[in-house]
């Protein structure tokens, strides 16, 4: 082996280890763990708690509409169960989407919660479950809970 090959060797070899230590920095500062003030954790919560009661109110008002042309009317009656689906969907959607890395923890992970059962439950729905059906009972028991624990964090 010549010298050249050994140089070119261990150039290689040096190279690598300068990868692998440049990886392993880069990964540790990206999972790191912040450290958010009392201020920020605050901004987070009341946000998140005001987007539950928006979702919250939307739900309301979505999944308890009147049928317009009364009992009879089948088009009204799948208008009325596609916007309670609606809410159901984009409302957990757009509760995740507002979890903010800042927020509490039990805040966070209880919207997160809710939020993917709100998911569960439209999605259920649109494939055809009825609010009868058991398993669609237990996501709406749990939602309520979930509902009941958020509203509990945000008072």
């Amino acid at each position: 082996m010549s010298v050249t090959q050994i140089i070119a060797i261990a150039a290689v070899v040096i190279g690598l280890i300068a990868i692998a230590v440049g990886g392993y920095a880069l990964y540790a500062v990206k999972n790191q763990d912040k450290k958010y003030t009392e201020a920020e954790q605050d901004t987070a919560k009341i946000a998140l708690c005001d987007a539950m009661k928006t979702v919250s109110k939307g739900i309301a008002i979505n999944t308890n509409l009147a049928v317009p042309g009364g009992p009879d009317d089948t088009t009204g009656a799948l208008a009325v169960a596609a916007n309670a689906r609606l809410a159901l969907i984009t409302g957990g959607q757009y509760l995740l989407n507002r979890i903010d890395p800042a927020a509490p923890a039990d805040l966070a992970t209880a919207a997160r919660k809710y939020a993917n059962t709100l998911l569960d439950i439209g999605a259920a729905a649109t494939a055809g479950s009825q609010t009868d059906d058991p398993q669609q009972k237990v996501r709406l028991d749990d939602a309520g809970a979930d509902s009941k624990q958020i509203s509990d964090i945000c008072k």
